[in-house]
């Protein structure tokens, strides 16, 4: 496996995400910013963070699986969600533990960022996930 993912002692914990991956293979692997979006454009879950959250994760995972990667070949992931607030987190998270399984994204999630934004590209648009990682050359 090229990457794995930890957390040291002295390091907040918990958290549902790992605050290390170290990676050693040599084909690195970007997925875009994907959304809640089926393949035809359609969109998924208007309105609910809790879904869109969910379909994004689905849709990196193709993205993934299209390059031979899987989630846990992950070194990090970027999410940016719209007009966030602390409060969204139980929303945020039971998309995340919604599809985890389904997509093999072990949890804690390999090292992730939140970041909120006002808006994305388009009004229903309530988050975006990428994904770096790194396979085995």
């Amino acid at each position: 496996m090229a990457v794995q993912h930890f957390t040291p002692d002295g390091m907040v914990q918990p958290t549902p995400y790992h605050h290390v991956a170290v990676g050693t293979g040599t084909t690195h692997v970007h997925v875009s910013g994907q959304i809640a979006r089926q393949a035809d454009g359609t969109p998924v879950a208007p309105g609910d963070l809790s879904g869109q959250v969910a379909q994004a994760l689905r849709n990196t995972s193709v993205g993934l699986a299209g390059a031979g990667a899987s989630f846990a070949d992950v070194l990090r992931l970027t999410f940016y969600v719209t007009r966030w607030s602390p409060e969204k987190i139980s929303d945020f998270m039971a998309g995340v533990e919604s599809v985890a399984d389904e997509i093999g994204l072990h949890l804690p999630m390999p090292p992730a960022s939140l970041i909120g934004v006002d808006h994305l590209f388009e009004p229903d648009v309530l988050v975006e996930v990428e994904a770096t990682a790194l396979l085995d050359g």
